[in-house]
């Protein structure tokens, strides 16, 4: 596949980690995509995709892409054979300042391009990206449409300072010590980030923490599995096991063995990381 990304420039940087171009035949038609602090918009250009939100959800077709808020579970998504779509990842504060509803509304129910920007922009955004000349030119259209449709979110700058505190430890500090020293109540705080992150910032610590936790092993060697959940400042390894199911739907064990199938099937792919094979 070809995979092209980018950081924009001011004044999305502080929003957005990427800008990204996808292209080409997927590794498998069905990828996991375990719970991250990570919210996602893409523009597809292609055929449709599905997504099916939680593994007791029935999958969803969407043609012109769609805008993900933080999940709090793992979601599956279905790529066409090929596939072409640009998107964004953001900043666990970043989706905020382009949506026209909270983003507790699209935690864990993704809506489609039109759904957030309506018809016209939607349609009128899939055809000038499409008759772009290159990916970098592509990339270059959604970002300034990102400018454009940027605006300003009440409380983003509190939001945003706390979740940077909750990132730099790992999702370890207590969540009323960062309140406190923002000097605002533990109501309002959870209150802003259920808006604007889409969950509270014990959720977002949750999700931090094991986030890196996961990403952080290496899973071509052997794994003291009580080990990890002790370094990861776990209670006990069934607490890790328990947040392990619920982020990822899968056992400790088996995700493992889905990681290293990827790995072995197709090494230095474009998506390796995070997505799982969900077939």
């Amino acid at each position: 596949m070809e995979y092209a990304s980018r950081v924009p420039g001011s004044p999305l940087d502080g929003l957005i980690d990427d800008l990204y171009y996808l292209e080409g035949v997927p590794p498998y038609s069905r990828l996991l995509l375990p719970a991250a602090p990570a919210p996602l918009l893409i523009i597809n250009l292609g055929a449709p995709f599905l997504i099916r939100a939680g593994a007791d959800a029935e999958a969803v077709e969407f043609a012109d892409g769609c805008a993900v808020a933080t999940p709090t579970r793992a979601w599956e998504f279905g790529y066409p054979a090929p596939t072409r779509s640009v998107g964004v990842h953001f900043t666990p504060w970043g989706l905020a300042p382009f949506l026209p509803m909270p983003a507790a509304e699209l935690c864990d129910r993704p809506a489609t391009v039109e759904q957030i920007w309506g018809r016209p922009a939607a349609a009128g955004l899939r055809q000038r990206l499409a008759s772009a000349a290159a990916p970098h030119d592509m990339l270059t259209v959604l970002e300034e449409e990102l400018v454009r449709r940027l605006r300003p979110v009440d409380g983003l700058d509190l939001v945003r300072q706390v979740s940077r505190a909750i990132a730099e430890t790992g999702g370890a500090v207590p969540i009323s010590d960062l309140g406190a020293a923002a000097r605002v109540g533990s109501t309002y705080l959870a209150k802003r980030f259920k808006e604007i992150v889409g969950v509270t910032p014990k959720r977002l610590a949750r999700s931090s923490r094991f986030t890196l936790t996961v990403l952080a092993i290496d899973v071509t060697a052997p794994i003291d599995w009580g080990d990890v959940a002790v370094r990861a400042g776990y209670f006990d390894q069934a607490h890790f096991n328990h947040e392990f199911r619920e982020f990822t739907g899968l056992t400790p064990t088996r995700y493992i063995e889905v990681r290293q199938r990827f790995l072995r099937e197709h090494p230095d792919h474009a998506l390796d990381g995070w997505p799982l094979p969900a077939e």
